[in-house]
């Protein structure tokens, strides 16, 4: 969709910005009057990760005046494959600090707004307010939502992009002018289905392709050029290098975003039954180590995916996959005359295999809280993290 410009131009360029810009100002759809009004954009990118990183050093590179970053994390090794706006010196940094430090050098003339706090219902609407655009590179459900209603709400446009494995989306929503996140997906999906980059991966390389197409429909918001992915979601698949297009329209029947809710407890980051099975059932590492130390007579279930289980895992343990165990395939291979201990990465995917377990009548079944992360971490500091 084809949309008026979203900001105003600027008064003036200087001549250094005249000789930085040059081969966008001989481009007749951006020019002078382009250029200037992506010097006077204020820009939010949330998040400075895998897709925060291409769409900041780009916005910057591109002369987008203003750029905030919404981050509260600090730079972790993981992180280097794919989210390029750091380094090897950065880790351990804030990635805020991080990101800011790498714009600075792309473009010393971009003022860089840090808002280094995680973001929630009570402080959205004030940091979203001061800004034209939101770019969401976001990968959990309770912040996408959040970032929509805020956006509903300030009625302000965003792009939105999504990164799994070799799968790509980016749309932009922006309610006044046509559909908002809410008509694409109005309920966020149960628990565990959708596993996050950390639990599931992504090829680095993903983020670069998507986090350009942000930056792009960025640009064009700003500039008031050529149409736009509003009312059009661009799914990209880089396996088979094919992007496709899917319209997507607003749902006459959906409910009216009139504020803001708990976004935790609406995407229920863990499911209601998994809460109730983990609640006196969960074990720390170090009890588990306990128990091995003890030589106590247990089954110890790894219900991560068989890639994962080559990584690392806790000595002893049987590799049998979450959604085996949620079919009600693997159940037969679970000992009815021992303990059965339930382990994943970081607790949430035994959690939910917990809930299956138990109500196959597995009665006194544990999982372990942090799982294989916590392990290496807290007991064999030798093993590696991912």
């Amino acid at each position: 969709m084809s949309l008026p410009p979203l900001v105003e131009p600027a008064a003036d360029l200087s001549i250094e910005e005249v000789r930085r810009y040059s081969r966008h100002l001989i481009i007749p759809d951006v020019g002078m009057d382009g250029q200037k009004r992506l010097k006077n954009a204020k820009v939010l990118a949330v998040g400075a990760g895998g897709l925060g990183s291409p769409v900041l050093m780009y916005l910057a590179a591109a002369g987008v005046g203003t750029l905030g970053i919404v981050e509260f994390d600090t730079v972790d090794e993981s992180n280097l494959q794919r989210q390029i706006i750091h380094g090897q010196s950065d880790v351990g940094r804030s990635k805020a600090e991080s990101a800011r430090d790498s714009i600075k050098e792309i473009n010393p003339l971009i003022d860089v707004r840090l808002h280094e706090t995680r973001l929630d219902s009570e402080n959205v609407l004030e940091i979203f307010a001061d800004y034209d655009l939101i770019v969401d590179g976001t990968d959990n459900f309770a912040t996408r939502y959040l970032v929509n209603d805020a956006c509903v709400l300030l009625n302000k446009p965003y792009v939105w992009g999504s990164i799994y494995r070799f799968d790509g989306q980016v749309s932009v929503f922006w309610n006044e002018h046509g559909p908002n996140y809410r008509d694409l997906y109005p309920v966020p999906p149960p628990p565990g289905m959708v596993p996050s980059c950390a639990e599931g991966g992504v090829l680095g390389v993903l983020c670069a392709t998507v986090g350009a197409i942000q930056a792009t429909e960025a640009v064009k918001l700003i500039t008031g050029i050529g149409d736009t992915l509003l009312g059009r979601l661009m799914v990209y698949d880089a396996l088979e290098m094919t992007f496709r297009e899917i319209k997507v329209r607003k749902d006459p029947e959906g409910e009216p975003i009139t504020g803001l809710i708990d976004y935790e407890a609406f995407c229920g980051v863990v499911s209601v039954e998994a809460q109730e099975a983990a609640a006196g059932s969960t074990i720390t590492v170090d009890e588990l180590k306990d128990m091995m130390d003890a030589g106590k007579d247990f089954e110890l279930i790894d219900v991560r995916e068989p890639n994962e289980y080559e990584i690392v895992s806790i000595p002893g343990a049987k590799l049998i996959p979450k959604d085996e165990i949620l079919s009600g395939r693997a159940l037969s291979q679970l000992p009815n005359d021992k303990p059965i201990v339930i382990h994943c990465k970081t607790g949430v995917r035994s959690a939910e295999a917990l809930a299956a377990v138990k109500n196959a009548g597995f009665k006194d079944a544990v999982h372990v809280q942090g799982g294989v992360t916590a392990w290496a971490t807290r007991i064999d500091k030798a093993l590696p993290t991912y």
